[in-house]
Order: structure tokens, then sequence, then C-alpha cells
């Protein structure tokens, strides 16, 4: 059981009922951590503008769900561990390997996603003061100083929504329950 209200459309503040009609609009559902910062208005604006500028970064979408996964799995957020890996599957397609590599915090297939991951961590760790070698290895990944910008553009997403799903304690959504994060099963426990 949430320990804040999920709210819905008819019952939100004046302020969010439009937000959670776009999320509705875009997802065919109301997440619940949509329905959760709606007993905020700001801080679901604060969500919603964050994710569509973080949708215009130079990053792809699969290194920015990379970014998204690896810091929810970090911040031991399942909700949006399975939210982005729905995404990373659905929209992506990244593989289950893949996948489950950024899940676990664990080295995958695609070095790519393994320098945005590293860099994720390091991002996550040094609260944005990774040390030279860590920087020097994104770039040497391909990644330029925008990119590592980007990876903190998303950090700052993923901690908003990390923390307000650790603090309210949402249900999972059924739609999302396929992709339900077995490491957050056992914290529950």
């Amino acid at each position: 059981m949430s320990r804040l209200p999920l709210r819905t459309i008819d019952d939100a503040p004046e302020a969010a009922r439009a937000g959670l009609r776009t999320a509705l609009a875009n997802n065919g559902y109301l997440p619940n951590l949509v329905r959760l910062l709606a007993n905020a208005p700001a801080a679901l604006e604060a969500y919603q503008t964050v994710s569509a500028i973080n949708a215009r970064a130079g990053l792809s979408l699969a290194e920015r769900e990379a970014v998204q996964i690896t810091a929810a799995a970090t911040h031991g957020c399942g909700f949006c561990v399975a939210g982005h890996t729905a995404i990373a599957t659905k929209k992506v397609g990244l593989s289950s390997d893949a996948i489950d590599a950024l899940r676990t915090q664990a080295a995958g297939p695609d070095a790519r996603l393994n320098a945005v991951a590293d860099f994720t961590h390091a991002v996550i760790r040094g609260r944005g003061a990774v040390g030279d070698d860590e920087l020097q290895a994104f770039q040497a990944a391909g990644f330029s100083d925008a990119n590592a910008l980007e990876v903190v553009l998303g950090v700052s997403l993923a901690t908003l929504c990390n923390f307000a799903n650790n603090l309210g304690q949402p249900a999972l959504n059924p739609e999302l329950e396929a992709y339900r994060w077995p490491s957050a099963v056992a914290a529950a426990e």
C-alpha cells in the first residue's frame, strides 16, 4: 500500500490534472509514480518538464534508458527499474542480456552501454565529482563533454523519480508487473 495518496484526475489538485491527462494519453494508463507526484503539482511538472528536456539530449534512447535503469538500481527503486525495463524492452529493443546487466549492475554485451552505466555509477557515487580517469574512460568510449553533462541530467531526473517512489512506496502498476525487478521483491520482504 502506498504511503502517500495515489491521485486520480478527479481527486488531484487542479494544477496537477493536466499533467495526469498527458500521462494517461502517453501511457494508456496512469503510472503510480505520476499519481504519487500529483500530490505536489510542482513535482509532477518538474518530472514532466525534465523528462521532455532529457528526451532531446544527444544520448540515444538506449543510452538514456541505461542511465535510468542504472540510477534506479543504484537507488533501490524497483518501480523505476521496472518502468525503464519496459521502455528498454518495448521502445528500444534492448536484448534481455543487456537489460539484465543494467539491472544487476554488471558488465553487459554492449560496450557503449557499459560505459554509460559505469559513468552513471561514478556520477552518483561521487555526487558529480568523478575522477579524471572515469571521465576519460567515458570519453574514450566515444562520448562528448555534452554527453557527460547529459548523464548528470539523466541522474537528476532519476533521482526525483527514485526518491519520490522510495518515499511514497506505491505499488507497481499491473502494466509493469512483467518487468518487476527481483531485487525489489527481496528488499520488500
